[in-house]
């Protein structure tokens, strides 16, 4: 369905972005239901790929490309370079709820260079493979001038063990300055209730945790599903003292997170970056939170050693000469097929989905 060109760049990215994630979200739940997994070892047995990985990211980037083809684009999943897009993996429509509501007024002349999408296409993979679908996320994060924005979070087997045939998609998105949608939270969470990862503890995350004084701690996987645990008022805060989490993991999550007033830094309480040109590494860890940010920055900071928390350094931005290189897509295809966000057209179109990025030791693939 058109658009008009009227409505703001930002709207009708959330609006694509929501209709592609329920397309994503069906495509894992495809994949799954015909019981090959497609698992291959990406950098350890606590790092793979599915067929759902690389599906839903063709589907997600193929599809917004073709309709905002000058925004840069960043994706986890490493694919060929001469992947066929089937046609029934682009998504062209918009999500008509979305389109209702009004853009802030501070981001209404937000222009394509300004934008940069970071995309998870699967987050909680190694869940995805041991069963545990609940923590399994498709996060789309739109980021302007290199802050977290809007964000898109589709969980595929929402209820899973509930409906027939692995659940149903439920889609919660949000924008700074306007609000957050697809989701009731809890009126009143009692404790000090901290999630963190399931499957990467270590000395330092333990000792980060405990400094932070919690009375439950939630071990549980996929970045996205943690902070959407805040986000629903279901634990307090996050916390990931470790430098495995990647900007397509959080720019999505924080954006929602924000919108409801809570917040996502690193553990020093600094803002993580999201221009073209960082790092992918959220070299400074993880820190979310509902409220009281500042008090488990200062937790963290006077219970753990100064010398374990000058392992995790703020980001910064990669070298200028990697700019080109880090991740930006560049899609093969035709002029006569892009639609920049306001027309669909038909999805007859080869696809070029090389990550075409440089792997140095900032950027290794470790994950939550």
């Amino acid at each position: 369905m058109a658009v008009a060109e009227s409505v703001p760049l930002l709207m009708r990215l959330v609006s694509s972005s929501v209709a592609i994630s329920y397309r994503a979200a069906k495509i894992a739940r495809d994949v799954l239901s015909k019981g090959d997994l497609g698992i291959v070892e990406k950098g350890g047995k606590n790092d793979l790929q599915t067929e759902a990985d690389r599906s839903a990211q063709r589907c997600i980037v193929a599809s917004l490309h073709k309709q905002f083809p000058n925004i840069a684009i960043f994706g986890e999943e490493e694919l060929a370079p001469t992947t066929k897009i089937p046609d029934d993996f682009f998504e062209l429509n918009f999500d008509q709820e979305v389109l209702k509501h009004e853009c802030p007024k501070d981001l209404k002349d937000v222009k394509n260079e300004e934008v940069v999408i970071w995309v998870d296409p699967l987050d909680g993979t190694k869940e995805f493979t041991e069963g545990f679908l609940d923590h399994v996320t498709v996060l789309i994060g739109i980021a302007v001038r290199g802050v977290a924005t809007a964000g898109i979070i589709n969980q595929p087997f929402y209820g899973y063990e509930e409906f027939p045939k692995y659940g149903k998609s439920r889609c919660i998105w949000g924008v700074k300055g306007l609000g957050s949608y697809g989701f009731e939270r809890t009126p009143n969470l009692e404790g000090n209730i901290i999630t963190t990862t399931r499957s990467h503890s270590d000395y330092t995350i333990t000792k980060t945790v405990q400094a932070c004084e919690p009375t439950e701690v939630l071990r549980v996987g996929g970045a996205g599903h943690k902070v959407l645990l805040l986000i629903e008022k279901k634990a307090h805060a996050y916390v990931f003292a470790s430098i495995g989490c990647k900007k397509w993991d959080t720019c999505a999550p924080e954006a929602i997170l924000h919108s409801v007033g809570g917040t996502l830094s690193d553990i020093h309480g600094k803002p993580i970056p999201y221009h073209a040109n960082v790092v992918h590494k959220n070299t400074g860890g993880v820190l979310a939170t509902v409220e009281n940010h500042d008090w488990y920055v200062n937790k963290i900071k006077d219970n753990v050693d100064p010398e374990t928390l000058a392992k995790f350094e703020t980001v910064k931005p990669a070298p200028p000469t990697l700019e080109a290189t880090l991740s930006r897509k560049k899609l093969n295809v035709n002029p006569q097929d892009q639609t920049d966000g306001n027309t669909e057209q038909d999805s007859d179109v080869a696809t070029r989905m090389s990550r075409k990025r440089r792997l140095g030791p900032d950027d290794s693939n470790s994950k939550l």
